[in-house]
């Protein structure tokens, strides 16, 4: 003999098919992002933290291992130092790959003409970080969007950091990557 009919089963179906990306945390564009990020980035993204700092003169873009993780780590510098050095040269086909074209703030970064955004990489304990600075206001003002749009992307494995509006940050140990034929570093 069938089962009457109970709504409050389907319901309940219903809600939990629903709901399962919000109990797993992430948001469907969240779930492609990290799919496509596995493909670029060599580093285990649910490993490590992407710490995105808004500066009065830019940003800093810091990743680190969440326990410690000396291969992890090294994967890290590897891939900041090397898109450091991209994104010197006005190439952000890496977050253009993660992010997709209509990335907020991407555009703009890439319309940066040389010596307008200068892009400097160093270690950090854990990871590395890429520090990004310009005296344009529309570059400054890209790159605080696209810092927004990689932290709802990121969505758990990425945090702001404390806005530094004086812009002290720490340069010591700073390898500055100008783009080709400026002649210009930090």
């Amino acid at each position: 003999m069938p089962r009457p009919f109970n709504p409050w089963l389907y319901a309940a179906i219903a809600a939990g098919a629903l709901c399962t990306g919000a109990i797993a945390g992430e948001t469907p564009r969240q779930q492609e992002v990290a799919q496509r990020g596995a493909e670029v980035m060599p580093f285990s993204l649910q490993a490590t933290t992407h710490i995105f700092t808004k500066t009065k003169h830019g940003g800093i873009q810091r990743v680190v291992t969440k326990h410690p993780d000396a291969r992890q780590t090294a994967l890290i510098r590897q891939h900041l130092a090397s898109i450091a050095k991209q994104f010197a040269q006005g190439n952000f086909s890496d977050p253009a790959q993660i992010h997709g074209m209509e990335m907020p703030g991407l555009a703009t970064l890439r319309s940066a003409r040389p010596g307008e955004l200068r892009v400097s990489y160093r270690n950090v304990p854990g990871g590395g970080e890429i520090d990004y600075r310009s005296s344009q206001p529309r570059l400054v003002g890209a790159l605080h969007q696209w810092f927004d749009a990689q932290l709802a992307d990121h969505g758990r494995d990425a945090m702001a950091g404390a806005m530094d509006m004086s812009n002290m940050h720490d340069m010591s140990g700073m390898h500055t990557h100008a783009p080709s034929g400026s002649g210009k570093s930090d």
